[in-house]
Order: structure tokens, then C-alpha cells, then sequence
């Protein structure tokens, strides 16, 4: 009876050592795995006999975290690419290129053309300053409609992958709570379905909450579900073309909208957030500032009749040197001016227009004529030009740029704020990367795996395997011994 309990316990030793060395090879294999989590055996005993069971490490308000700050480092991103396409097109006030620089260069073409007023060239080389200054105003307007629609579209493939996503959750999910309730060994699928959470934290701000029998719910940051018992509908219309004054389209949960301003339950974090937050807000806050610029452009050589007002003849005054619509008639409203001043064709020399009318005035006809007999000395209108530029104005293109300024301020301060937001942007994408990287280090320290301690502990198994199997030697002799004893 004792040699046949040795037996017993020198062959459920061997067999307890053998998982053991297997499911640490098992570890081994999978350390170079982020997504994989160390799979620990422990021997639990019961009236049935001892029985193995195959766990996980794992810890989940490290995992939490983890999700959380994948989701912030991913919005923090999307608006930081959005935000430096525009710098770097636009570029700032010390570019050649942007509105500011434009706008200070025809500032000192016009002061020039004053100070000459009866040089053909130095009036030809202020129309064509006015003419880069309207070209770099569309290009910016242009820029901002492109990084909206990269933006859009960027929500269209993110709604996609979520989709996909949720539905590779399912099927992990049930295999989950199949293998749960059969007893099997589900380490590995609960690794894939935090794989899955994993990518999905980075598309969109989630929380998940744990159910009996293995089961999970996922919910937005913002409180909409996402799966329960099954996967949701994540819905988006993408914007066919942007223009000023365009609306994109929301985000939809199950037609619960989770991006724009009318959301009731508004994403908080998520690559997903970051997008709409670039399209509908930042973006548009710098269309609204270079609409305002162009606004302020137009109105500021505008020609006035020199008739009394209450003149009969009096006529209102019209567009001068740049325009943005039919018949030269001033615009009533700035939203879309960035994107469709030009420069008057008829003082435009490429349109056969003269540029003698810059100094004279009259591009709206006789009553809008300044120097009526051609005084090649005339030099009042181009000051009185001058001193409109340099004059202070009420600006309101929206928060935070409402301002009284003069135009190359506000244009400075518009480019200012491009770059203070791109900076502070950076600066919060690298912190959050910086929190993700602690917190997967966090997590890694917990559930992953120690390649050097696997192997140590491999060393400790093959040890006590050996151990076991010369148990078993020793009983297999004393059994042949009183075997022969008996004979």
C-alpha cells in the first residue's frame, strides 16, 4: 500500500512538473509578445484528485490605465499632425509665404509707390505685392479646407476600424465565456480580446466593466455603450468636399452623436476625438481669423464716391483693389473672403488692367476717381491708402483672437496663436506618450514576462522533474525486489 501511494505521487509529480515546463515554455516563447501576459499553473487539490489550472497575471487598474492613456496619446496626435500640416504651409510671420509677411512687403511696396507716386514701376511693383498677398490668403484658406478633409476622412477610417474591431471583441468575448463555462484554459483568448481593447483605446476613449461568467461591457469615455451582449453600430457620413462655412458630419453611436458641438455625450479622448476636434474647431478658428484678414483687406481699399452723400449721383462705395464678388459690391459678411479675394482685374496689368489706378483711383469708374487730370505728382490716395493699413480695427473672428489691432498685428497674432497651439499641442502629445510608455512599463512589470527568470525557473522544473523521475526509479526497484522476494 505505501509503495503504491509513492508511485501515485512520484507520477503526479512528474505530470504537475511537465505542465509547469511546458507553460513556461509557453512564457518564454511569448515574451518578445506586448500583448501577451504571463501564464502562471497552480495545482488545486479536491476530492477528484489535484487538478491544474492555467492562469493569467494580470491587473486591471494597471490595464485601465494603460487603456486610458493609449487613448489621450492618440488624440493628442491626430490634432498635433492636423495642427503642423498648417504651420508648415502657412508658415509664420517670419515666412515668405504667409499672410503676415505678404501683408507687411506690400505695406513697403505701397509706402514706396507714395513717396514715388509717378514711377510706373514702383506702382506695378505694389499691384503685384497686393497680388501675393490675396494669392497667400486662398493658398492658407486652401490648406485649411485640405487638412479638414485629411481630418474627415481620417474619421471615416477610424469609424471603419472600430467597427471592425468591436466585431473581433465579440467573437473573443464569447469564446471567452464559452471556455469559462466549459472550464477549459482561456489565458490566451482573454489576451487576444485585451489585444483588441488595446487597438480600440487608441480609435476611440473607452471604459470596460468585467461580468460574471467571463463576460464584458465597453463603453465611450463619454458613458454611450459600445458592446453589451453584442457589438453597436458606429455610423459616419464623410463630407464629400469642404468649403468655408462647411459642416462635417457627426460621429454616431447607435444615432446617439459623439463629436460636434450639439453632442449630448461628447468623446473625450481617442484618435477618433482628435479628428473632429482638428475639423470642427481648430481648423475653423483659422479660417475664421484669415476670412477676417481678407475682410479687413477689402474694406480697408475700398473706393469711395467722391460725390456728397447727399448728393443725387452719390453712389455707395464698392471694392477697390481686392474683391471677392460680382460688380466690385462689398461683401456683407466675411466667411469664405480667404478663399475668393483676388486682386481687381482692371488695375491688374495680366488682365490688361492699369496700374495707374492704384495712384488714381477709378477702378469703379469716373465718381470713384481720385485725381481726376492725371497729376503724375498725386500722391494723396496712396497715403490715405498707407495710413488705412496702418489704422486700428476691430476684429472678431471668434475666440481667442477678438481684438482691436492693426491688420499686420492681427496677422502676427493669428500666426502667433497657429504656433502657440501647434507648440502646446506637441508639448501634451509627448507627455502623453510619455504616461503611456510608464504605464505599459507598469503593466509590463506586472503580467509580462522576464525572459532571464522563465529560464531560471525552467532550470528549478527540470531539477524537480528529475527528482520525481528518480522517485519513481526507486520505487519501480523496490517493487521488483519484493516481486523476486514473493517468487
Amino acid at each position: 500500500m505505501g509503495l503504491s501511494l509513492a508511485l501515485n505521487t512520484a507520477r503526479s509529480a512528474l505530470l504537475a512538473t511537465s505542465s509547469q515546463i511546458a507553460t513556461s515554455a509557453r512564457n518564454t516563447a511569448g515574451a518578445n509578445d506586448p500583448g501577451y501576459s504571463r501564464k502562471v499553473v497552480s495545482l488545486v487539490s479536491g476530492a477528484g484528485g489535484t487538478t491544474m489550472v492555467v492562469t493569467r497575471a494580470s491587473d486591471a487598474a494597471l490595464f485601465g490605465r494603460k487603456l486610458a492613456a493609449t487613448s489621450s496619446s492618440a488624440e493628442s496626435q491626430a490634432l498635433l499632425d492636423g495642427l503642423t500640416a498648417l504651420s508648415r504651409t502657412v508658415g509664420d510671420t517670419s515666412d515668405a509665404g504667409s499672410p503676415a509677411a505678404r501683408l507687411g512687403a506690400f505695406n513697403a511696396a505701397l509706402q514706396a509707390a507714395a513717396n514715388r507716386p509717378d514711377s510706373g514701376d514702383l506702382a506695378r511693383a505694389a499691384v503685384e505685392s497686393a497680388r501675393d498677398l490675396a494669392t497667400s490668403l486662398n493658398d492658407a484658406a486652401a490648406t485649411v479646407h485640405d487638412v479638414r478633409a485629411q481630418a474627415d476622412q481620417g474619421m471615416a477610417d477610424s469609424v471603419a476600424t472600430i467597427n471592425d474591431l468591436l466585431g473581433q471583441f465579440d467573437r473573443a468575448n464569447k469564446a471567452v465565456m464559452r471556455g469559462t463555462a466549459s472550464g477549459q484554459d482561456v489565458s490566451d483568448a482573454l489576451d487576444d480580446r485585451d489585444r483588441i481593447l488595446t487597438q480600440l483605446s487608441a480609435e476611440i476613449g473607452i471604459s470596460v466593466t468585467d461580468r460574471a461568467g467571463g463576460d464584458m461591457t465597453i463603453a465611450t469615455d463619454s458613458g454611450v455603450v459600445l458592446y453589451d451582449r453584442g457589438a453597436r453600430t458606429v455610423a459616419f457620413t464623410p463630407t464629400s468636399s469642404f468649403q468655408a462655412g462647411t459642416q462635417g458630419g457627426p460621429v454616431t453611436v447607435d444615432g446617439v452623436p459623439v463629436t460636434g458641438g450639439g453632442s449630448p455625450m461628447r468623446l473625450a479622448s481617442g484618435r477618433l476625438a482628435g479628428l473632429a476636434t482638428l475639423r470642427d474647431e481648430t481648423a475653423v478658428a483659422y479660417e475664421n481669423q484669415l476670412d477676417a484678414m481678407a475682410g479687413a483687406v477689402i474694406d480697408t481699399f475700398k473706393e469711395t464716391s467722391y460725390r456728397d452723400v447727399s448728393d443725387p449721383l452719390y453712389t455707395v462705395p464698392r471694392a477697390g483693389l481686392f474683391w471677392s464678388g460680382r460688380n466690385n459690391i462689398l461683401p456683407g459678411a466675411n466667411t469664405g473672403l480667404a478663399t475668393s479675394i483676388v486682386l481687381n482685374s482692371g488695375v491688374d496689368p495680366r488682365s490688361g488692367g492699369n496700374v495707374a489706378l492704384l495712384r488714381d483711383g477709378g477702378m469703379n469708374g469716373a465718381d470713384y476717381r481720385s485725381n481726376p487730370t492725371n497729376d503724375a505728382a498725386y500722391s494723396s490716395r496712396l497715403r490715405e491708402l498707407a495710413d488705412g493699413l496702418a489704422a486700428t480695427r476691430r476684429f472678431t473672428p471668434g475666440p481667442p483672437l477678438n481684438e482691436t489691432a492693426t491688420l499686420a498685428g492681427f496677422a502676427a497674432d493669428s500666426a502667433g496663436w497657429l504656433e502657440a497651439t501647434r507648440k502646446a499641442a506637441s508639448t501634451d502629445a509627448d507627455y502623453q506618450k510619455t504616461l503611456l510608455g510608464r504605464a505599459t512599463d507598469a503593466l509590463s512589470n506586472v503580467a509580462g514576462v522576464n525572459g532571464d527568470d522563465e529560464v531560471a525557473l525552467t532550470l528549478q522544473l527540470q531539477r524537480s522533474y528529475a527528482a520525481s523521475a528518480k522517485l519513481l526509479t526507486m520505487v519501480d526497484d523496490m517493487l521488483k525486489t519484493l516481486l523476486d522476494a514473493v517468487r
